[in-house]
């Protein structure tokens, strides 16, 4: 919870703290990865000045499952300063969740030791998913930064809201 706290003041102290504002979007399109705890590709349309659609395509694994996602977005983007935006906006995804296979050992009552292996097991990935953050436009050249924290809710693996987990850092290239 500390890390949402800190994010949350931060963001606050930054969107308070300038008072000059700019253009939002200066290109129409903007393209780049996303790093963080899932780690994949980003594609963003700029529909008006201060609004996109953006496409995320993640992959997040660790030892016990590996998680594939399409995601959907509708963003707002609002100025903070010369080249600084602030944007916030809905959307949702799908995908795949696979459960890796695991071997397990037991020790019975008798001493000896069991071994077995659970089979490996899929599901489908659907959620609703949020995101805010802040982005900086390098002026020189035709490259972006953008720090942001994407909560979802999952419906079907855990049905659990996921507010930590996925932060990012996403670098585009604007064109």
């Amino acid at each position: 919870m500390r890390k949402t706290h800190w994010l949350i003041l931060t963001l606050g102290l930054i969107f308070f703290t300038f008072n000059q504002a700019s253009a939002q979007l200066s290109s129409q399109h903007a393209v780049g990865g996303r790093f963080g705890s899932a780690t994949g590709f980003n594609y963003r349309y700029t529909l008006a000045e201060d609004r996109a659609v953006e496409g995320i395509l993640s992959i997040q694994s660790n030892s016990k499952s590996r998680r594939f996602r399409m995601v959907g977005l509708y963003e707002f983007h609002k100025p903070l300063a010369e080249n600084f935006t602030w944007f916030y906006g809905f959307g949702g995804s799908l995908g795949s969740f696979k459960y890796k296979s695991e071997t397990v050992q037991v020790t019975n009552e008798n001493g000896q030791v069991i071994t077995s292996r659970t089979n490996p097991k899929s599901e489908l990935a659907l959620s609703v998913d949020g995101i805010i953050g802040v982005e900086y436009a390098i002026p020189t050249a035709p490259l972006s930064i953008s720090l942001d924290l994407k909560p979802y809710f999952d419906f079907i693996q855990e049905s659990s809201i996921k507010l930590i987990d996925p932060f990012g850092l996403s670098i585009r290239y604007k064109f």
